[in-house]
């Protein structure tokens, strides 16, 4: 950022641009805000609020799950007694308890019981004339025989079953309120810049954070801070400085927001999560998942995720935004740099929430992309450009690559940038291309007149291959015209007199969306969207400081897979990087690339809605699993005699079904954990399939999400 606050192409922020409102019925319109708290409880001040939101335990939890309030279920599911079956062995057992008693008092079963007695107590105490010693002796005894004899009805009869499941939720009183914890637990307390050696920072944000100053997201950047200082990136003295003059607003993000004008989305910025909906109780997901929160975060999306549906399903509504928005936020809590691209319209958040919005083929926009990532090197440049422009029409193999486009655009860009100190526009490019005597001829001379031997020979080559058949620069040039339109005169300016964004600012926490002209210009969009990939992957590899998450969201990934965006998408993950990708079906991906793709992202989701073909796909990558599968055979039993009709009876009011002779077989068998049939015709609108891979290698089965919850 310069000195009167201008971008440039190696900065990080500019000075916030006015943006037009956002359309009603956007994503920040789709979700009614939560309520400030639950119905009949006192309202709380904004401090009370986000002292409870601070001090809210988040367990550590399988991936996936939103920890924010979270309580750890068992791995495998209890099983749970019939209520009509409990409560009738439980009847039938105090009847059978009865009786045995009874018959025990009345001398039906003889004195036999007495016996115990009388071998370990005295004959005076048995025959003795006080009315305290009888009570003590025989109603004693009497009562711990009726005591053994309920414990063992009442064992067979699970009456503590149904004391844990009916009465002990009715007894249970509300449990008091929590207190505050200890000062060296408590984190409004700041316990870590105390021993650090802030104890004035720390008493300063305790302070803002119980009047009510403070923001989780003010949090989150204070902690970001905090481990700048702790790693040695920055000083303690400037930090403690910094906190103690300006309080919960210290360490302010470059644009100066402390956080976004709406949130559409529930975030928990401790955790750095964003839930997406909640799993769903259903026997396919396992039993530890179901109920609980589906959030993901930089630690899931570091290996990147893809997303495939039909249009409608809500991709963009329900993934990409509510992701888009908390990275958002993470870039200003000085965690992430985050660059979305969609088409113009397509509901990926107001202006307002962007540092930069590039509107390609809009005369009002303020900034420009530059064409060659902010790329010095020619050869660099040109790998990156070749990648953009005939990526898409290599041979759809992994192994393929576009060494020769990147040669024949080295051959020209290097040249150049020799004689101009800068690399050509579009227009002067695709004269190069199509071999057009003027350009090439000046280029020549400047090279003469430097008396560089070098780029004279790349030109001379050059020469020599336009025109031959099968040469790539007559493709080269007309893949590039599509770019040459008069839409796009104002934009991809090499000469200094636009403000272009590069993504070279990655280093920062940048926020960034990039509208595409999808609407009259699709070809020129698949191939800004692949040029931005591209140079995405290459800008985050290339970063010397990796701390910060950086996170390229695409909303319509189709025409972008390549061979070589598949390779570089492979090594994000050791970049502190990911990507977030969208599909409305695998059949926009080539048929070889589609199974390393699927590879090659950690966060695969399934839509509702999708085809029994792409459902194959996702069935291939997920595999089998073993399970143990019952068969039972049941008989119905035929009574003879009337004793046997009464006993039948009586089963038939315990069990509330026919009596029956059961044969159970348990065998082992391998299952798909989804089939294609069940991914097409099995979730329910509004819902989607998702297995996760985090970044440590931890994994989440595929889960039976629903997305609006």
């Amino acid at each position: 950022m310069t000195s009167d606050g201008t971008y440039d192409a190696r900065g990080t922020h500019a000075t916030p641009v006015p943006r037009p409102a956002p359309p009603r019925g956007g994503a920040a319109d789709a979700v009614p805000p939560r309520p400030a708290q639950a119905p009949g409880a006192p309202p709380q001040t904004q401090g009370e609020e986000f002292l409870a939101w601070l001090r809210t335990p988040r367990p550590q939890a399988a991936p996936g799950v939103w920890r924010y309030g979270h309580r750890t279920r068992p791995e495998q599911e209890p099983e749970v007694i019939p209520t009509r079956q409990l409560l009738t062995g439980a009847a039938i057992a105090f009847l059978v308890g009865w009786l045995v008693w009874s018959l025990l008092n009345n001398g039906y079963l003889g004195g036999w019981w007495i016996v115990p007695l009388e071998l370990f107590t005295p004959d005076s105490w048995r025959t003795s004339d006080s009315k305290v010693v009888n009570l003590l002796v025989w109603d004693g005894y009497t009562l711990l025989v009726v005591l053994a004899i309920m414990i063992g009805v009442g064992k067979v009869g699970r009456w503590d079953e149904i004391w844990r499941r009916f009465v002990a939720p009715r007894l249970r009183v509300k449990p008091p309120e929590d207190p505050e914890p200890a000062p060296e637990e408590d984190p409004a307390q700041w316990p870590k810049l105390r021993d650090g050696g802030a104890g004035a920072a720390a008493d300063r944000l305790a302070a803002d954070a119980r009047a009510g100053l403070m923001r989780d997201i003010d949090a989150a950047r204070i902690a970001r801070a905090w481990r700048s200082v702790r790693s040695g990136n920055n000083s303690l003295a400037a930090f403690t400085d910094s906190v103690v003059r300006d309080g919960a607003a210290a360490c302010p993000h470059p644009s100066g927001d402390r956080d976004l004008p709406a949130r559409a989305a529930r975030h928990d910025l401790a955790t750095a999560q964003v839930r997406l909906g909640t799993t769903v109780d259903d026997p396919r997901n396992p039993y530890a998942y179901r109920g609980a929160g589906l959030a993901v975060g930089p630690n899931l999306i570091g290996t990147s995720l893809l997303a495939v549906g039909p249009a409608g399903s809500g991709k963009t509504g329900s993934v990409v935004w509510p992701i888009a928005e908390a990275l958002c936020l993470q870039a200003l809590a000085g965690r992430a740099a985050v660059v979305v691209v969609g088409a113009a319209g397509a509901g990926l958040g107001p202006g307002d929430d962007y540092d930069v919005v590039v509107r390609i083929g809009h005369p009002e926009s303020v900034y420009d992309l530059d064409l060659y990532g902010g790329a010095t090197d020619p050869d660099e440049a040109a790998a990156v450009l070749a990648e953009a422009l005939v990526g898409d029409l290599v041979d759809p193999h992994l192994g393929a690559d576009t060494r020769r486009s990147t040669t024949v655009l080295a051959q020209l860009l290097g040249p150049y940038h020799t004689v101009h100190g800068r690399f050509p526009s579009v227009p002067g490019l695709r004269a190069l291309l199509d071999g057009v005597a003027e350009p090439l001829d000046a280029l020549r001379k400047g090279l003469q007149e430097l008396g560089h031997e070098v780029m004279l020979r790349e030109l001379d080559a050059r020469a020599r291959q336009s025109g031959h058949p099968g040469d790539i620069g007559a493709t080269l040039a007309d893949r590039l015209a599509l770019l040459d339109r008069p839409a796009f005169a104002a934009f991809f300016d090499t000469s200094g007199r636009s403000t272009p964004f590069s993504l070279r600012a990655l280093d920062h926490p940048v926020r960034v969306r990039i509208d595409l002209p999808e609407r009259g210009h699709a070809d020129a969009s698949r191939i800004l969207a692949r040029l931005v990939l591209a140079q995405f992957t290459s800008s985050a590899a290339a970063r010397e400081d990796r701390s910060l998450f950086a996170c390229l969201v695409l909303d319509d990934a189709t025409g972008t897979v390549t061979p070589e965006a598949v390779r570089r998408i492979q090594r994000l993950r050791s970049a502190n990087a990911g990507v977030v990708m969208t599909l409305r079906t695998l059949d926009d991906v080539p048929r070889p690339l589609r199974t390393p793709l699927l590879g090659a992202v950690g966060c695969r989701m399934a839509l509702s809605g999708l085809t029994p073909w792409d459902g194959q796909d996702f069935a291939e990558v997920w595999g089998k699993e073993w399970i143990e599968a019952r068969d039972v055979t049941d008989r119905q039993i035929i009574a003879e005699t009337p004793a046997g009709k009464a006993l039948h009876v009586l089963r038939r009011v315990i069990t509330g079904r026919a009596p029956t002779a059961r044969a159970v077989t348990v065998r082992q068998v391998e299952r798909e954990r989804w089939s294609a049939s069940e991914l097409a015709h099995a979730v329910p609108p509004g819902h989607a399939v998702l297995s996760l891979t985090d970044v440590r290698g931890e994994h989440a089965p595929p889960l039976l999400v629903d997305l609006r919850s």
